[in-house]
């Protein structure tokens, strides 16, 4: 199927041709012509999977059908709310780029940065609104925006808004807008938190729900080195300067550790950056930005402020922390690998790691291929903690096999863990955590 045949009016269709765009992912494909017809929806899909377009596309062609009727409303008639500022600048740009032909009016609304810009866009009029729970609320307080005017609400990564601790929020929100109106709900899980909040809001929806295919999981390369704490700078270190890393996307469980790989990194010549919720706005989006335009070959992130970024051509992920939660793991490395491009998945596992590997083996039903050719190898790792994962002699070059993994619908969090703890309790430090990182 293409654009073409979805019914799409012709300025977003031109729109969607300067952007090299033919063919709708799935989502898009089952999402556009069920929003077009005004019904609410219920989408389960991750975060690369093109969601972002599957609603953009059919809000503006919704709001132009309307802007050309005789009784156009004034005042924002489409609210996107969105947990973080990278994702909800992201979105901004996407309704930019595919209605640029429309007319249509957007502008983002986020915190972290002045407000004077954003509350001077609003005084001139929106059509489109774009925001974060807090900052939204702060413009609703001092009156610069109200809801009353809302037609189509969309809420976007509801499962990450219930990490972060954006539900209340939510719910103020929600209170403010219109009954009658078109609700988008968009999130990767379904914890329980999160289903009543479905039943509360959504109206009759039709169900979409996209699995990500393994085709698309075979192609990444995953491969595990153990290695001790003390020695995993310099392992990373070592494979960034002897392995062909484009670029690599690195994981870490606090602001902290990020922070210090940089310097470490840096240090060794290693161009990198970090990005995390203490960096400012500025700082955060410059890195990305660099990241993006290949200027800094390495970006190290927390969980968090990494939800939402999107880099075509991302060849590696380092996780050099394992996650505790298994399902993080799973998004972690889904960002490299995407569009059909092969990626590789890294992870470096410590003494104290070994059990959130073994949960990683288990959910994912897979053997990670161990690299043992390398100058930080720890056999004491290998050795203990009777782990079900396939040691494989290779060089470091080659990577070991391939492997792939299922999704699973899950709740999941951000945080950090000992070997001492349960799953149970695991999971609830890490929703405990999860603001912080």
């Amino acid at each position: 199927m293409s654009f073409e045949n979805l019914n799409l009016i012709e300025p977003i269709k031109r729109a969607l041709k300067i952007e090299g765009y033919d063919k709708p992912t799935p989502i898009q494909e089952k999402s556009i012509p069920i929003i077009l017809s005004k019904k609410d929806l219920l989408g389960c899909a991750q975060t690369g999977t093109g969601k972002t377009a599957a609603f953009a596309i059919p809000i503006l062609q919704l709001l132009h059908e309307e802007k050309l009727g005789p009784n156009r409303p004034k005042g924002a008639r489409a609210l996107i709310l969105t947990p973080t500022r990278e994702l909800a600048i992201q979105i901004g740009e996407s309704f930019e780029a595919y209605g640029k032909f429309t007319g249509m009016r957007h502008t983002v609304v986020y915190g972290g940065v002045s407000q004077r810009v954003q509350t001077i866009a609003l005084q001139r009029g929106v059509d489109i609104l774009i925001a974060t729970p807090g900052r939204l609320l702060d413009l609703m307080n001092q009156g610069y925006v109200n809801l009353r005017s809302i037609s189509m609400f969309v809420l976007d990564e509801a499962d990450r808004m219930l990490d972060m601790g954006f539900i209340n929020d939510i719910k103020r929100i929600i209170a403010k807008l219109p009954t009658v109106r078109q609700t988008l709900f968009f999130s990767a899980t379904m914890p329980p938190e999160i289903q009543k909040l479905v039943s509360t809001i959504l109206n009759n929806p039709a169900k979409v729900e996209i699995v990500p295919s393994v085709a698309t999981a075979d192609l990444i390369s995953q491969s595990v080195y153990f290695v001790e704490k003390s020695d995993k700078k310099s392992l990373l270190i070592h494979l960034l300067n002897s392995l062909s890393i484009e670029s690599a996307l690195i994981f870490t469980r606090t602001k902290f550790g990020a922070d210090k790989i940089v310097k470490d990194l840096l240090r060794a010549g290693i161009e990198s950056a970090a990005i995390h919720g203490n960096k400012s706005q500025n700082a955060r989006q410059n890195a990305l930005n660099s990241f993006k335009a290949k200027k800094t070959r390495v970006l190290v992130a927390t969980d968090i402020a990494a939800r939402g970024i999107d880099v075509e051509e991302l060849s590696h992920v380092i996780n050099f922390e394992l996650p505790n939660i298994p399902e993080t793991y799973v998004h972690r490395i889904g960002r490299t690998g995407r569009a059909g491009s092969s990626g590789m998945a890294i992870s470096f596992c410590d003494a104290e790691e070994r059990i959130f590997l073994r949960d990683i083996s288990k959910l994912i039903s897979k053997t990670i291929p161990v690299i043992e050719d390398q100058p930080y190898h720890s056999r004491t790792i290998n050795l203990e903690g009777n782990l079900s994962v396939k040691k494989k002699k290779v060089t470091t070059r080659t990577m070991g096999n391939g492997g792939s993994y299922r999704m699973q619908d899950k709740p999941r969090n951000a945080g950090s863990g000992r070997t001492g703890i349960n799953r149970t309790q695991r999971n609830s430090r890490a929703s405990e955590q999860s603001r912080t990182f």
